[in-house]
């Protein structure tokens, strides 16, 4: 049971260090609206969506005026759509029809978001994935909300590198079909390596096949909070420094937990999971470039940051799962770049690399998130920064992504503006020197050794 008076002892937190929950998310199944016609499949779409969430806008707000902590985001997560729409969709347009519904349906109940177009193809991809995949760019140039992720690998199956390849291609043709607006439909595009079903936030939610037929997942936030606590412990040793991210993570995510019980209860929807990252915005003070600068580094990027960054994800692990039985998604610390004031800075400023932020990658909760990069970067480079992440996140059994933005028509040291949580920053340097012939080969690359537990 989560008392009221443990939401009470976070007032501070709202007023001052930027507490809140960042998004509840309702994930839904469209299994059952499956239907070998595309204007009934689209229909059957829209109703599902519509019936199930017409009060979560509603009641989110009513949680956060309750409770005094705001509600930032509310949003959706469906049934990957390669899987919806593979009986109905005869080419790439059809699946960009399907797009077109899930915005429709998410504007008219007022989400934020809706994410789960998207594919699995970790080892291979069916005719369906590689349409709803080809129609991507225009999928998201002609859509506002909707959200898109694909599943290039996993560490029990390994990686598929025609889809790696192929996605090298999608992302500079998302670029190109959303230039005008410093090509920020990249920014709602995400390729993974191990995703979790039940990860509440965008772009990478998808309701994932063993899900309920409905669900609410919260995810919290509060990187200002742990900042505000380890200015407290300054220059302290490392069992203090520790305990304090420990103590703290436990109190943001037993408001977590408070908020999904109670939407969950409101809309009558099972709970799912309470998602605990520390996801910064480009808010002053909300950063986890901050945090690390806190704990000693004099910017985010200097050595020891790596070391900084894995107690900060450990300690914020060990903290949530105290505070609640069904912690998911893919709870830890987030690094994304444009997202955060800070760490756009500390980019700015050469202090942080791309290189740096790949070996960070290795102890974080996701990978390479939110990177402005050349709009003239070849679309087989960044198959092998893909390949590089997703390399990292099968050989060390976790999450990791990559959503890079290629800002067509702009240069290193240019400015790219994306508004809103998506923040701003200056374009990173890439590595100029080429892997085409790797990322040429085809095939798949096998699952490690220690993948075969059976």
């Amino acid at each position: 049971m989560v008392e009221l008076n443990e939401v009470f002892e976070t007032v501070n937190m709202v007023a001052e260090e930027n507490l809140d929950v960042r998004t509840i998310t309702m994930g839904i199944s469209l299994l059952d609206c499956i239907d070998p016609d595309l204007g009934t499949l689209c229909d059957k779409i829209y109703k599902k969506i519509t019936e199930s969430a017409k009060d979560l806008v509603k009641v989110g707000d009513e949680l956060g005026s309750e409770y005094g902590v705001p509600v930032i985001n509310k949003r959706i997560s469906v049934t990957p759509i390669a899987i919806v729409g593979s009986a109905a969709c005869k080419c790439p347009k059809d699946y960009v029809k399907i797009a077109e519904t899930l915005d429709c349906a998410a504007k008219d109940v007022g989400v934020n978001f809706i994410g789960g177009y998207s594919a699995l193809v970790q080892k291979g991809m069916t005719t369906g994935d590689r349409y709803l995949i080809e129609s991507i760019p225009e999928a998201l140039a002609t859509t506002e909300r909707v959200c898109s992720s694909i599943s290039l690998g996993s560490t029990k199956i390994g990686i598929n590198m025609d889809a790696v390849r192929l996605m090298g291609d999608i992302i500079k043709a998302t670029a190109e079909a959303t230039k005008e607006n410093d090509s920020l439909g990249c920014a709602k595009l995400v390729v993974f390596c191990n995703p979790p079903d039940d990860n509440p936030f965008m772009a990478g939610a998808f309701h994932g096949v063993t899900e309920a037929d409905r669900i609410i997942n919260v995810g919290v936030s509060g990187p200002g909070v742990v900042k505000h606590e380890l200015s407290k412990v300054r220059g302290q040793d490392f069992e203090v420094l520790c305990e304090t991210i420990k103590k703290t993570a436990f109190k943001v995510t037993r408001v977590g937990q408070l908020f999904a019980k109670e939407a969950s209860k409101r809309l009558g929807v099972p709970f799912g999971i309470v998602d605990l990252s520390l996801a910064p915005t480009p808010a002053v003070g909300d950063s986890i470039a901050d945090i690390i600068h806190e704990m000693g580094m004099e910017y985010a990027g200097a050595p020891g940051t790596t070391a900084a960054l894995a107690i900060l994800n450990d300690q914020v692990k060990k903290g949530g799962v105290m505070a609640s039985s069904y912690v998911g998604g893919l709870s830890g610390a987030f690094i994304p770049v444009t997202e955060d004031k800070a760490m756009a800075e500390a980019a700015e400023i050469g202090a942080l690399s791309l290189e740096k932020l790949e070996a960070m990658t290795c102890v974080c909760s996701v990978g390479l998130d939110m990177i402005a990069i050349p709009g003239s970067t070849p679309a087989t480079t960044i198959a092998g920064i893909i390949a590089d992440e997703m390399a990292i996140g099968m050989v060390n059994q976790k999450t990791t992504a990559v959503r890079l933005i290629p800002v067509i028509g702009k240069d290193v040291g240019d400015f790219a503006q994306f508004g809103g949580l998506l923040g701003e920053a200056r374009i990173m340097p890439v590595n100029k020197f080429g892997c085409a012939d790797f990322v040429n080969r085809g095939g798949r690359i096998p699952a490690p050794i220690h993948s075969f537990k059976n």
